[in-house]
């Protein structure tokens, strides 16, 4: 027979298994480098850092949180002498596949080269290299060029894409 000092052992056993949790650890509450993973969008720099952080770690949510809810991509089909143009819709369901479907994307974002507009309404030119890794034998490398129109409500809230022009020419 157990006697009270056993249950008072057995009790404070449970309670610690209880309050610790080693599947859960604390929060750490120290400085840390993941808000510099992402970018302030409501600079330009800091719109196409997490541009680049969307891709490279396949995030669709961030992704989507660069497009406007009326957003277009257009993109120039040579063969057929004509535009192409889809919606913000197409594009998330477009860009969720590659992300699912691709090992690797990465983009790095050249110099701007071009850029005019005021503190809401900007529209900026800018050079792209993007490799897109399928698997070891199906390998993408595009060296673009896209031509994109940000806006925002106001000067303090983050740049959305508007419309998307690819004037890469592959």
């Amino acid at each position: 027979m157990c006697n009270l000092r056993t249950y008072k052992y057995i009790f404070l056993v449970f309670i610690l298994a209880v309050s610790c949790n080693p599947f859960a650890p604390s929060l750490d509450n120290g400085d840390s480098d993941i808000g510099s993973l992402f970018g302030d969008q409501s600079t330009v720099e800091g719109f196409f850092q997490n541009f680049k952080y969307a891709y490279s770690m396949k995030d669709t949510l961030l992704y989507g949180k660069l497009l406007d809810q009326n957003f277009i991509f257009v993109y120039r089909d040579y063969e057929k002498g004509i535009d192409v143009s889809w919606s913000r819709t197409e594009e998330m369901r477009i860009t969720h596949r590659l992300f699912r479907f691709a090992q690797t994307n990465e983009i790095i974002w050249n110099n701007i080269f071009f850029m005019d507009g005021d503190s809401i309404n900007l529209n900026v030119v800018r050079n792209f290299n993007l490799s897109i890794i399928f698997n070891a034998n199906d390998i993408y490398r595009v060296d673009g060029k896209v031509n994109l129109v940000l806006s925002r409500n106001n000067a303090e809230d983050p740049w959305v894409i508007i419309n998307w022009r690819d004037e890469s020419n592959y």
